[in-house]
């Protein structure tokens, strides 16, 4: 076996190319297609059943057991398997911008791509560092598991062993797992070793310093936000929040390219180039210029791309205390303010909720909005119980005094199909108020129905549109639709068992 270790990304383009494994697009990103899964496998994500981490794990639909017997016959299967091919692909670098928190990672892959994957998204180590490896991650998209031999629930895996300090992919080419997979590891080691907050988030950073996070599920515009021209990205995904700080714990950007323009996204659109890897993508007829509104192949496409590609980024991805924290929602329902401030106790309920709304049309069998809640903003990633993070995040907003916000970039008027969508620009005007602390000593009020303080004018915003029910012809339906959704945020909020109300 020929394992090709550490090539810079411009060699790993050559071996995809010549093995027939990408097309060049007409920006000179490749574009690649991840087989028959575009996009995570929650289900089948397990963690081993180990005497050291058992009861620190909170087991549930996506933290799932596996037997260490099971894990190992897995491994020494798939290193057996590995071991037979004509080459494979050796990466190794760090989660964690800062030095005194990162993980040396050594990462293993089949496919070159996916090996340019994590060139990509994590932080290779300078020339003429010692590099000494804690943990390994194998992937493999052609290996199928054998659920009766190896435990899993079909021939797809990730899995994750604290005490061998491996992860284990395969079955699935979606490169989204390697990251996620070493996300969630981070989400075990930083908070219970290190009592450093992670966090499912992007962040950016002012002229002056100050520094923002933004979270939110996928749809809500927390890649979209975060990349702003007149600030400088942090990350777009994953952070962590230390004691003098945060960090990025990955070095590059994997951003949505679904009805992607330079127009309304031009530092995404202007990286994707040469080293940039695009996944699951069609071309316009008779070229080779992507095709970002065609959703024939999935409505998750994707593209990776160091961090390095987006003007003034901050690097290393370093900075200070966060001064301002944005939960981001697409409120289908049209219920919800489209800028709110939350106090300490909201901001821990809204951030165990992690709402956002499904649009009707975008998943089959969906006719009508449907409420989405993943706890922290980040359910799929989190091994530890939600209330440890949220505890966390209570702490540091207090301590920090940190001004903490909920912005609706959904619908309002109505909800979905009804009303209208807030218009990004009033969105980004909202966020520079903010930020620029145009709305300090502006007058608020309170929603009836969710309690949250709603500032009555700002700079660049229609005020009208401030209040949601406002926008509403049918002030009664507005009532009984923001009655609804509390009463769905309450029934959700039940399974925590601790006294957090809005």
């Amino acid at each position: 076996m020929n394992i090709h270790k550490n090539l810079p990304p411009a060699e790993l383009r050559q071996h995809c190319l010549h093995l027939d494994r990408a097309t060049v697009s007409q920006s000179g990103a490749l574009v690649i297609s991840t087989g028959k899964f575009t996009g995570r496998s929650p289900k089948d994500k397990f963690f081993v059943r180990e005497e050291a981490s058992e009861g620190h794990i909170d087991w549930n639909e996506f933290n799932i057991p596996l037997e260490e017997t099971y894990f190992l016959k897995l491994r020494e299967d798939l290193l057996a398997y590995l071991d037979q091919k004509e080459e494979v692909w050796q990466q190794e670098v760090y989660a964690g911008a800062d030095p005194a928190y990162r993980v040396a990672v050594t990462c293993i892959t089949e496919w070159p791509e996916s090996s340019l994957f994590v060139c990509n998204m994590f932080i290779r180590p300078e020339a003429y560092e010692r590099f000494t490896p804690e943990w390994t991650l194998l992937q493999a998209p052609d290996f199928r598991a054998d659920p009766g031999v190896h435990g899993t629930r079909q021939e797809n895996f990730a899995v994750i062993s604290l005490a061998h300090k491996t992860i284990l992919i395969g079955g699935t080419g979606y490169t989204g797992e390697i990251k996620k997979g070493m996300f969630t590891v981070m989400n075990y080691l930083l908070p219970k070793e290190k009592n450093v907050l992670t966090m499912h988030c992007s962040a950016n950073r002012g002229a002056d310093g100050d520094v923002a996070l933004f979270f939110g599920l996928s749809g809500t515009g927390k890649t979209t936000l975060s990349a702003d021209p007149e600030r400088r990205l942090i990350g777009d995904d994953e952070h962590a929040w230390t004691a003098t700080g945060i960090f990025n714990i990955e070095g590059g950007c994997y951003a949505k390219v679904i009805d992607l323009s330079a127009e309304k996204e031009p530092q995404i659109f202007q990286a994707i180039r040469d080293q940039a890897l695009v996944e699951n993508v069609t071309f316009l007829e008779g070229s080779k210029n992507i095709n970002y509104a065609d959703r024939s192949v999935t409505e998750n496409t994707r593209v990776s791309y160091p961090l390095s590609y987006i003007d003034q980024a901050v690097i290393p991805s370093v900075a200070g205390t966060p001064s301002h924290i944005f939960f981001l929602t697409c409120d289908a329902f049209g219920v919800l303010p489209p800028l709110s401030r939350l106090s300490a106790q909201q901001a821990m309920f809204f951030f165990l909720s992690g709402y956002t709304a499904r649009i009707a049309g975008t998943e089959e069998g969906v006719k009508e909005p449907k409420p989405t809640f993943s706890t922290c903003f980040g359910a799929p990633f989190l091994p530890l119980a939600p209330q440890v993070y949220a505890e966390m995040l209570k702490e540091k907003i207090c301590h920090e005094d940190v001004s903490v916000w909920m912005v609706n970039t959904g619908w309002t008027g109505g909800g979905y199909g009804t009303g209208e969508r807030i218009k990004l620009r009033y969105t980004r005007a909202m966020i520079k108020a903010v930020l620029n602390n145009s709305l300090k000593g502006v007058i608020t009020q309170p929603h009836p129905i969710f309690d949250l303080e709603m500032p009555l004018c700002c700079p660049g915003v229609p005020s009208y549109l401030l209040n949601p029910a406002n926008t509403w012809t049918d002030k009664d339906r507005y009532e009984a639709e923001s009655r609804q959704l509390a009463e769905r945020f309450r029934q959700n909020f039940e399974k925590f068992e601790i006294p957090v109300s809005m």
